[in-house]
C-alpha cells in the first residue's frame, strides 16, 4: 500500500506544513491573538496561539482518524486522485477567501487575565468553528496525509502538525512584538492577501501536478 513506505523526513514536513496553513489566515483567533500582542505583551499572544494549536491539533486528530476508517477505500490510486483533486480545488476555495478577508480589530480589554485564561479563551474560539475540520479534510487529501496503520508515525506527524502551527503562532507574534508601533489593520489585511496568493498558488500547482500526474511533495 501506497502509505506503508511514507518516510519520518515526509510526514515531519508534510505535518509542519499542514499545521502552519491551518493557522496562517488571520481570522478571529489571528487578529485576537495581534491585538493581545500589541495591548499585552508577547507571551498573552503566544498562549492564545497556543491555545488555537491544541483546538487544530484536535480537529487534525478527529479528521486522521475518521479518514483511517475508510483506509481500504482511500488506499486506492483512483480514489487517492479524485480526493486530491478535490482537495486542491477546496484550497483553492479557501485560499480565495482568505485572500477577500477583511479583518476587523476590537476595542483592546483593559484586564490582562492569566496566562492560562487567555490560552483557553483562545481554545473555545477556534474550537467553536467546527468548518475547520473541512480544511484539514482538504490538506490532509492534498497531501496525502494518512497513516493509519502506524502508532509511532502517527502520532509524530500529529506532533509536527501542532509544531508547524505553534511555529507560525510564535513567528506572528515575534513580527507583531517588533513592529508594534507601525503594525495596523492594513498589515493584518495584507498577511491575509499573501496567505491568500500562496494557498491558492499551492492548489492550483497541486491541482497541476494530479492532473499530469506528478509530484510536488
Amino acid at each position: 500500500m501506497w502509505f506503508e513506505h511514507v518516510t519520518i523526513l515526509d510526514l515531519t514536513v508534510k505535518g509542519l506544513l499542514i499545521g502552519m496553513l491551518a493557522s496562517a489566515p488571520m481570522g478571529p483567533v489571528g487578529v485576537l491573538c495581534i491585538q493581545r500582542t500589541l495591548n499585552k505583551g508577547r507571551q498573552y499572544g503566544l498562549m492564545t496561539g497556543l491555545g488555537a494549536a491544541i483546538s487544530d491539533l484536535v480537529y487534525a486528530l478527529a479528521t486522521g482518524f475518521g479518514m483511517s476508517f475508510v483506509v481500504e477505500f482511500i488506499e486506492q490510486p483512483q480514489t487517492m486522485y479524485w480526493l486530491q483533486l478535490i482537495g486542491s480545488v477546496m484550497l483553492f476555495g479557501f485560499g480565495l477567501y482568505t485572500f477577500r478577508t477583511k479583518p476587523q480589530l476590537r476595542p483592546a480589554s483593559q484586564n490582562k487575565g492569566t496566562l492560562t485564561h487567555n490560552m483557553v479563551t483562545s481554545f473555545l474560539v477556534t474550537f467553536s468553528n467546527p468548518l475547520i475540520i473541512f480544511l484539514f479534510m482538504a490538506l490532509f487529501a492534498r497531501f496525502t496525509f494518512v497513516v493509519p496503520s502506524h502508532v509511532g508515525q502517527q502520532a509524530l506527524g500529529y506532533l509536527s502538525i501542532f509544531l508547524g502551527a505553534m511555529l507560525w503562532w510564535y513567528g506572528l507574534t515575534y513580527i507583531v512584538d517588533k513592529l508594534r508601533t507601525s503594525f495596523d489593520i492594513e498589515r493584518i489585511g495584507l498577511i491575509n492577501r499573501i496567505i491568500g496568493t500562496i494557498v491558492m498558488t499551492m492548489s492550483v500547482l497541486g491541482l497541476l501536478s494530479t492532473l499530469l500526474g506528478l509530484t510536488l511533495y
